[in-house]
């Protein structure tokens, strides 16, 4: 097993607190999609992956046909995709994923949670290369040989790839997202669910005293609504 998968099982990931939340992260992702793509799945394989998701997160259908008719009206919300980097108590790394129509609101809000906690936002490409970037997919491993699909997949750049229950998780090149949703799909693979993940490099153990502010901090961020994903370097 490698890095990035051991990282994912030991690590106690904060899950969104309410399914509202995550269906609200869904459609704005729908929306960006829709437009950047177009509103057909079969043409669109990053809407095709969305609906995944959404299937994989127990979205009503009726939610996600609502969210892919609402972004093709000329009139919905153009969200833009900004990374932003900072530092939380401690010296936590952090690296904050957004999808927002009001630029200004998103910078101010962010800034006042760290400012809050002894924080400070920090200049572009000062934290990300903290973290690498992976592509990341699940699928059913119900009839799948695993060491067949490991050799298919060493062209793509995918070292790593292990199960977890009734799935098979793989962790590819962020850059070959597309080409491994090609492969799974040409080849039947029953793709569960896809997205991305930053992995840091190494984590930082910070005192006691400066946790409940590292917290504070990371409920914060993970409850605004323009804030997509949380990235952080803290050990648990």
């Amino acid at each position: 097993m490698g890095r990035a998968f051991e990282f994912r099982k030991h690590r106690k990931f904060k899950r969104w607190g309410a399914m509202s939340k995550t269906f609200t992260r869904l459609g704005k992702d729908i929306t960006m999609a829709v437009k950047e793509g177009g509103d057909d799945p079969k043409n669109n394989s990053r809407l095709r992956a969305l609906i995944q998701n959404c299937k994989a997160a127990n979205m009503p259908k009726e939610n996600i046909e609502r969210a892919i008719k609402k972004a093709t009206d000329k009139n919905s919300e153009n969200f833009k995709e900004l990374l932003f980097e900072g530092y939380g108590p401690g010296g936590v790394a952090l690296l904050i994923q957004t999808a927002t129509d009001n630029n200004n609101r998103t910078v101010g809000n962010i800034r006042s949670y760290f400012n809050k906690v002894g924080g400070n936002l920090a200049t572009s490409g000062s934290v990300e290369f903290l973290f690498e970037h992976y592509c990341l997919f699940s699928i059913h491993s119900s009839g799948v040989e695993l060491e067949e699909l490991e050799l298919s997949l060493i062209d793509f750049g995918v070292e790593e790839i292990n199960t977890e229950d009734d799935s098979i998780i793989i962790y590819g090149p962020f850059d070959q997202y597309g080409r491994i949703q090609e492969f799974l799909e040409n080849h039947n693979y029953d793709i569960i669910s896809s997205g991305f993940e930053r992995i840091p490099n190494s984590l930082v153990e910070i005192e006691d005293s400066e946790k409940d502010s590292t917290f504070k901090l990371l409920e914060k961020l993970e409850n605004d609504e323009d804030i997509q994903q949380v990235y952080h370097n803290m050990k648990d």
